[in-house]
């Protein structure tokens, strides 16, 4: 990858975070932010669904503590018929459930030289979960959306400082995006009442969006008529080439492919080891642009097309394999995803200056005894 050169920020624009990329190694506030927040483990792609416990967990604050009793969405704005609903509310409207993958924007940023300092990332930023609630669009109906309305604006309950903003965790999406039919207010995950760490008692759920879009702990739903500028909307969640630039907002998830890696690990370096003869080399693709059209697994860099599984849903990861016969002696193995817009995985990724949308294809390197 060639090297890149960024500015230092001149204007007063709040920064997403404080220190400028670095080629060194990792510090005590990424490690601080490394141990709040969680990976899946990559073992965990052989299940269909993640278990709550193994999905990725990104929180920007606290967790808050919510007591169900007094808590209340309120829906308003620029709406005919402002709202407030309760759980127990919400629990009686219609529900529907829908199979997402979710993958956080800044999944793969540690990888990246120089390495923008925020949550370090590897691969596993991403987990798939069937959420349940009431569809958005459902809401919107009722509470009949203005003509002027443009986007639709989400706050959590979570509240702290970034880039030097006090502020709620809040996002906005337009008003198609907001009506679309597999939109959620989610209050169950896999079956399941959703767990703190998760956005209990509701959050929304964006299919096909990286997951900042997805607000936890949700106290409320603004309906607005101009372009919503918080924080984690202007200045966060932004592909930026340098400091200066105010750059282009991150929204749909890239193509992206990931493999089981087998055999076992070291415990240290994660190096995998595996006895020669026949392996099933296995994983999962997604997008969130279009279906996943083809996985390829190269192979000490001779490729072939892996076997495609049926997708759980449109937004959904679709599992694939390919058999190996594994000689002994070190060996690289890479696997990348195209989808139905045409676009693939690339071998080397291009750098951004907050490190978002990183979809470099995986490279597991084994030793076959």
């Amino acid at each position: 990858m060639s090297k890149v050169i960024y500015r230092r920020r001149k204007s007063v624009r709040p920064a997403p975070h404080p220190e400028e990329p670095t080629y060194g190694p990792l510090t005590s506030q990424e490690l601080q932010l490394a141990v709040r927040n969680h990976s899946m483990p990559l073992e965990v792609l052989r299940e269909d669904v993640t278990p709550p416990g193994l999905h990725y967990v990104l929180t920007h604050f606290d967790i808050p503590h919510v007591d169900t009793a007094a808590w209340h969405v309120r829906i308003g704005g620029a709406v005919e018929r402002a709202m407030e609903l309760g759980l127990a509310a919400l629990k009686r409207d219609p529900a529907i459930s829908v199979p997402v993958t979710l993958e956080c924007a800044g999944n793969g940023r540690s990888l990246l030289r120089p390495r923008p300092l925020s949550q370090p990332w590897t691969l596993e930023g991403v987990g798939t979960a069937v959420w349940t609630g009431v569809p958005l669009a459902y809401l919107l109906g009722q509470a009949g959306i203005d003509p002027e309305a443009t986007e639709v604006v989400f706050t959590g309950l979570d509240e702290g400082i970034q880039g030097g903003v006090r502020h709620h965790y809040a996002r906005s999406l337009p008003i198609a995006e907001a009506l679309r039919a597999d939109v959620v207010l989610a209050y169950k995950m896999n079956g399941a009442d959703l767990p703190p760490q998760h956005g209990y008692p509701l959050r929304l759920v964006v299919p096909g969006w990286y997951g900042m879009a997805s607000v936890k702990w949700l106290q409320s739903i603004q309906v607005v008529a101009s372009p919503f500028q918080g924080f984690q909307q202007s200045v966060a969640y932004r592909y930026q080439h340098t400091a200066e630039d105010a750059g282009t907002p991150v929204t749909r998830i890239r193509v992206r492919s990931l493999m089981v890696p087998p055999g076992i690990p070291d415990f240290f370096t994660r190096r995998r080891h595996l006895p020669r003869g026949p392996v099933l080399l296995r994983g999962r693709a997604w997008s969130g642009e279009g279906p996943v059209t083809g996985v390829e697994v190269g192979i000490d860099g001779h490729w072939a097309p892996a076997q495609l599984d049926k997708p759980a849903g449109p937004f959904a990861w679709r599992g694939w394999s390919l058999p190996w016969v594994a000689d002994p002696g070190d060996h690289e193995l890479v696997c990348r995803a195209r989808d139905a817009t045409g676009a693939i995985q690339p071998l080397e990724q291009h750098w951004n200056y907050q490190g978002m949308g990183n979809n470099v294809a995986q490279c597991v390197r084994v030793t076959v005894e």
